[in-house]
């Protein structure tokens, strides 16, 4: 179901160079992207990577974001966080499926591919974990999601509304993640975007949540009332279901000073720990997945944006496994 595409030449690329492990996240376990195999580890948690820029309407570079996130997590992170005194892989058995085999320039093939795996990991009651790729990659993850868990709760954190319908026709672009994922199911009342600019975002975009009652939490509103509040909010609207709560985490959604390395860097965006708080907060609750994206590498001299989007990660995970407590 996720093998690569056959071709007549084994000699031929099945995928994009950069493609596959070079090293787990964090060095756990490699677990192949199959229900039996997940099960018999008894996974709880599977990071998986769909390597995909293709529908990005800015700089490409996102999909070496898989491999930029998997080098900063195994070579300058710990499991165990001192503060909390909690071990993430005492409490949670987290595994690495790898990386989606994506047809270069084919995003139905590449997306059924990736939905098909991370179908995979919710069949063996795992959490999917998705490291993008460009926002197009949130896709296939919230088709499987939808699948698989009942009334789960929508929550997107970006500087982008992400509703479009399309792009110039293209419906899987990284401009409608949100749109799609309504598609597939999930509930516009319980679905929530937190972190919007009001200079980056198109009159039809805010007219579409508008008119379908989702709520939107502009960057204005958390200078205003402060993180807190926008937490609060957001999961009274998405958070008190049996499915939890999708979180997906553009990393544009913050500030450039704290993210340079990625499509479209923003001018106001949220800090570091105002991000991280939300993160916390919402995965505190319980999710039903967990995607970062645009994380792209190549657009930075140092490594700032792999390292937030690995402390997304690992923040989320640990407050889902009860690092910080009850909600």
């Amino acid at each position: 179901m996720t093998d690569p595409p056959k071709t007549t030449d084994e000699t031929m690329w099945a995928s994009v160079l950069h493609a596959g492990l070079a090293g787990t996240f964090l060095r756990v376990p490699f677990v192949a992207p199959e229900a039996e195999a997940l099960r018999s580890y008894a996974a709880g948690a599977a990071v998986y990577g769909i390597p995909w820029d293709s529908m990005a309407v800015g700089r490409s570079g996102a999909s070496y974001g898989p491999r930029g996130i998997r080098e900063i997590a195994s070579t300058q992170f710990l499991s165990y966080n001192a503060t909390w005194d909690f071990d993430l892989l005492d409490t949670l058995t987290l595994v690495d499926c790898g990386d989606a085999h994506i047809v270069p320039g084919n995003p139905e093939r590449s997306f059924e591919i990736a939905q098909a795996a991370i179908g995979q990991i919710l069949e063996a009651g795992a959490l999917p974990v998705t490291l993008g790729g460009d926002h197009s990659v949130t896709i296939p993850a919230v088709r499987a999601v939808a699948e698989h868990v009942a009334e789960a709760g929508l929550v997107l954190i970006d500087t982008h509304l992400d509703t479009a319908l399309d792009v110039g026709g293209e419906e899987l672009s990284n401009c409608c993640p949100i749109t799609r994922a309504l598609d597939a199911g999930f509930a516009p009342e319980r679905t929530v975007l937190i972190g919007m600019s009001g200079w980056m975002n198109p009159r039809a975009e805010i007219e579409y949540c508008r008119e379908r009652g989702i709520t939107v939490i502009w960057i204005d509103e958390i200078w205003e009332d402060g993180v807190a509040a926008a937490l609060q909010r957001a999961l009274a609207i998405a958070g008190g279901t049996e499915g939890g709560i999708y979180l997906t985490v553009d990393v544009d959604s913050l500030d450039g000073a704290f993210a340079p390395g990625t499509s479209v860097p923003t001018t106001a965006g949220l800090t570091a720990r105002e991000l991280l708080t939300l993160v916390r907060g919402l995965s505190r609750s319980g999710l039903a997945g967990l995607d970062v994206v645009e994380t792209a590498p190549s657009l930075e001299d140092s490594s700032l944006t792999a390292g937030i989007a690995t402390r997304v990660v690992m923040d989320g995970l640990a407050a889902h496994a009860g690092a910080l407590g009850p909600a």
